[in-house]
């Protein structure tokens, strides 16, 4: 069988057994806590976490799947691989052991026809019920049936899906195995070869390593199609099935290796191959080359296929060639690889050309390395010698070790890895955070392959344009369709970028086949302009036109907004003074803030006269220009810089009237006219000697009168006087609520003479002490603490325990006298044994706690339990 047969015989089978067919996931997975796509039920781990609903309750895929855990052997074994196909049927809540376990042998069997004789089974040790239904429901000799160990309980990450497998085993025959007399399944070597693996999904493993039963069983299967191929197709190795031999071919023709004749370079064509193809799909599903995450598996497996075509003679590019074997080889079953083979090309050949210089000084510098080692008899390099060879030429540790290891030297790994932490903590200590540094390098890679983008937005607000780039959750892909949260790169853009205070366009990029609605803009790196936004429509592919047009109206308020605070910081160094120096700046749509030095409050006064002076400039329409000029020149004409800001040779100038002169990059009006009106609306201090202005312009500036007036108004109503009277009509109420509470204090202070007469009339007498346990009805936990207070000042020794009721809940008051509290009574520890009593809890000092509870119904009970531990407490015998 081919294995375009294969594919589809598999999926038919399992559509025949009511499965929903769908297609292969990125390689990429929308999961953050997985690098890679390493299985097929990545895709349905929401499903079988019972996070997401679907129509169907079972399924079947052919998944692409990219592990490197074994990628030292890959090449050295038959059956290793990085990329591979996996086969797989699923079941969410649906069937579950006896059927997973009958079909897997029924498609084994009657559909491959694979030898009863050459076939046997795997078991969790522990798996009884499996084991049962492969000998009395399969009729398996239970001689077939090995019970494992944790190599047969599966998962697909350190948390999430997992349970017990069972797996279907190949013998491929003495000639294939270690030739050791004890030789069975579960050996290391490559006699038995696992076909099938069938996951009996019953737990998720939460965080801490806990397994918590699934809300539903589920079945998660895997079987290899390239060890099925190989079988199927009757070759030695998973390399000679139809899927590698004619990658493997082409290599050997660049390398002008004939495959077979050597062990040694059939090893260096199989890796070249087998990292080929991971590398054209890696590219295809969007990720770039990098030093962190799935770029750097990307870049590792490229440069190792580099490595070994030098190991084979060849020194010039190679990579496109063999790209153009993988994509012929793979395109029927993943037609978008064709799309993408330009892309790829384009990605891979530069990384190779790349590498290859890296290569070329590394190796020499290497070989020197190993002979210098080899003549002073060390049996090791150095780890400090391995990180600079890596930092100055990254040359990658991995390649070190081979290389060293075919010499006959080994590396001290772990000086180097020490050495490369010490690196990242001085990197990342530059950074927000390890989010910001991931973003960063796929920007750096993105302005690597594609140039930098021309800013158009000083002179128009909408252009026509070319998609560069796009950008879903730091992997660079080569389309992006309806739903799709993206990041758009062009080779022109009118969308002017967050900087200096300034927030981003918001906008529209419209193709003949898509919208995208931009809601934020970004430079996260020099000359990167980041389209941030959804696609709402259609789709966006690379290399397509577009046309990119700004929300004119948004743009034009923050010009405003920006140009007032050019007004602003020439209004304050006039009312305060020449050391008024911007401290930071915010300029939005719909407001500005402003930062400034000074070392005190600014007064009413004051900022009245900012205004004036603001709005004056406004009113008499002073013209706005920008234009761009030498920083010496600009400084030279007494331009206002930010203390902290880098400027290159040349500067953009913002010039106002005959007044106001600023280095200034944001947009701006052409004339002050345009703002319209200007009104602060709040000031304080935010640090040190800074404050904050924050305002507003032109129609926020009349809506925020209106809102003062609207409330100037409703007080007045209110207060039943007109707005003109409403301070003498204030001043008036405050003065009769000042009188009223005057009363209302000193009826309080009779009330509470009398609650602690009542109080004091009630307590019980141990040896000279006042003990007081009692409920105050209607008392909050202020005058709780009041009763308290009086009654210590007006008895030598006393105990409190005091409660109340309001709104449902409790409030407990404990308190003491400071010679019972030196007697060792203690208020708090009271409290700790009263408080769960009425569903509570509290605490405090020795000679005053406070708790509160809800559980009104129990207090009388826990005075009482409170009455038993304060005799305790005394000493005094129940």
């Amino acid at each position: 069988m081919k294995s375009s047969e294969i594919r589809q015989s598999f999926l038919d089978f399992f559509e025949s057994k009511g499965s929903r067919v769908l297609p292969s996931s990125s390689l990429v997975p929308d999961d953050p806590t997985l690098l890679l796509t390493a299985a097929g039920m990545v895709q349905f781990k929401p499903i079988f976490l019972g996070e997401t609903k679907v129509s169907f309750s079972r399924a079947t895929t052919v998944q692409k799947c990219l592990r490197t855990t074994d990628i030292e052997n890959v090449g050295k074994t038959a059956r290793h691989l990085t990329f591979f196909e996996m086969l797989g049927n699923f079941s969410f809540g649906d069937y579950f052991k006896k059927e997973a376990i009958e079909w897997a042998w029924e498609y084994v069997t009657e559909h491959l026809r694979l030898p009863l004789d050459k076939l046997c089974v795997t078991i969790y040790e522990d798996d009884d019920e499996a084991f049962e239904i492969w000998r009395d429901v399969v009729d398996l000799s239970e001689d077939k049936i090995f019970r494992m160990g944790e190599d047969n309980f599966w998962s697909a990450g350190p948390t999430g899906p997992c349970g017990p497998s069972s797996e279907i085993m190949y013998d491929l025959g003495a000639d294939f195995g270690c030739g050791e007399a004890g030789c069975t399944v579960g050996c290391d070597c490559d006699r038995f070869l696992e076909l099938w693996n069938l996951v009996f999904m019953q737990y998720n493993r939460d965080e801490n390593g806990n397994l918590h039963p699934l809300p539903k069983k589920n079945i998660d299967t895997g079987a290899g199609l390239e060890r099925i191929a190989r079988i199927m197709q009757g070759v030695k190795n998973n390399f000679e099935t139809d899927v590698l031999k004619p990658i493997i071919d082409t290599v050997a023709k660049i390398t002008r290796v004939t495959y077979g004749a050597s062990p040694e370079k059939d090893v260096s064509l199989k890796v070249i191959a087998d990292h080929s193809r991971a590398v054209a799909f890696l590219i295809s599903d969007g990720v770039l080359p990098s030093n962190e995450g799935r770029g750097y598996v990307l870049r590792r497996l490229l440069r190792r296929a580099v490595l070994h075509a030098r190991l084979l003679g060849v020194e010039q590019p190679f990579i496109n060639q063999v790209i153009d074997s993988v994509v012929e080889t793979m395109r029927d079953a993943y037609p978008e690889i064709v799309d993408s083979k330009p892309f790829i090309q384009r990605i891979a050949g530069h990384e190779q050309t790349r590498f290859m210089e890296t290569l070329r000084q590394g190796l020499n510098i290497l070989d020197q390395a190993i002979a210098q080692a080899k003549a002073e008899e060390r049996e090791s390099l150095t780890g400090d010698f391995v990180f600079r060879l890596y930092d100055t030429f990254g040359f990658p540790l991995e390649l070190t070790i081979e290389i060293a290891e075919d010499r006959g030297l080994s590396v001290d790994e772990e000086s180097f890895r020490n050495l490369m932490e010490e690196q990242r903590v001085r990197a990342r200590a530059s950074w927000a955070g390890e989010r910001e540094l991931k973003h960063a390098e796929v920007y750096e890679e993105v302005r690597e392959e594609f140039g930098k983008t021309d800013f158009l937005g000083y002179e128009v607000d909408e252009a026509e344009a070319k998609v560069k780039a796009i950008i879903k959750k730091t992997v660079v892909v080569t389309e992006a369709v309806d739903g799709d949260d993206v990041e758009v790169i062009l080779d022109r853009t009118p969308f002017y970028a967050e900087k200096g205070g300034q927030v981003g366009d918001k906008g529209v990029i419209e193709t003949e086949s898509g919208h995208v609605r931009i809601t934020d803009m970004q430079e996260p790196l020099e000359g990167v302009y980041a389209h941030i936004g959804k696609v709402v429509s259609g789709r966006i592919t690379i290399d397509e036109p577009v046309k990119a047009t700004v929300d004119i109206a948004r743009r034009q308020s923050i010009k405003r907004n920006h140009t007032a605070t050019h007004l602003l910081q020439w209004a304050l160094r006039r009312v305060l003074g020449d050391h008024v120096k911007q401290a930071g700046s915010l300029v939005e749509p719909d407001r500005f803030r402003f930062d400034l030095t000074h070392f005190a409050g600014i007064t009413k006064d004051e900022l009245r006269r900012v205004e004036e002076l603001v709005n004056s400039k406004i009113f008499s329409n002073q013209p706005v220009r920008t234009f761009v000029t030498s920083y010496e020149f600009a400084r030279e004409t007494g331009a206002t810089a930010l203390f902290d800001q880098k400027y290159g040779e040349f500067v953009r100038l913002v010039e106002i009237g005959n007044f106001s002169k600023e280095l200034c990059g944001g947009t701006h009006v052409s004339n002050t006219g345009e703002i319209g009106l200007f009104k602060i609306t709040s000031e304080g201090s935010v640090g040190a000697n800074t404050r904050r202005i924050e305002g507003v312009t032109n129609g926020a500036a009349l809506t925020y009168l209106y809102k003062e007036e609207d409330a100037l108004l409703k007080a007045a109503g209110l207060l039943k006087t007109d707005p003109s009277q409403l301070t003498e009509r204030i001043e008036g109420l405050l003065q009769t609520i000042k009188q009223q509470s005057q009363e209302i204090e000193s009826s309080k202070k009779k009330l509470a003479k009398d609650v602690i007469g009542d109080l004091l009339s009630e307590a019980k007498q141990v040896d000279g002490t006042k003990v007081v346990v009692q409920k105050v009805d209607g008392a909050d936990m202020d005058s709780l603490r009041s009763y308290a207070d009086l009654i210590r000042d007006k008895v030598g020794s006393a105990i409190l325990l005091l409660a109340s009721t309001a709104d449902n809940k409790v409030m407990l008051i404990a308190a003491a006298t400071p010679d019972m509290v030196k007697a060792g009574f203690n208020a708090g520890n009271l409290l700790k044994k009263v408080a769960p009593i009425v569903g509570g809890g509290g605490g405090g000092r020795p000679d005053l706690a406070q708790a509160g509870g809800k559980e009104p119904g129990a207090i009388d009970k826990a005075l009482e339990e409170g009455w038993k531990e304060i005799r305790e407490m005394l000493g005094v015998k129940a």
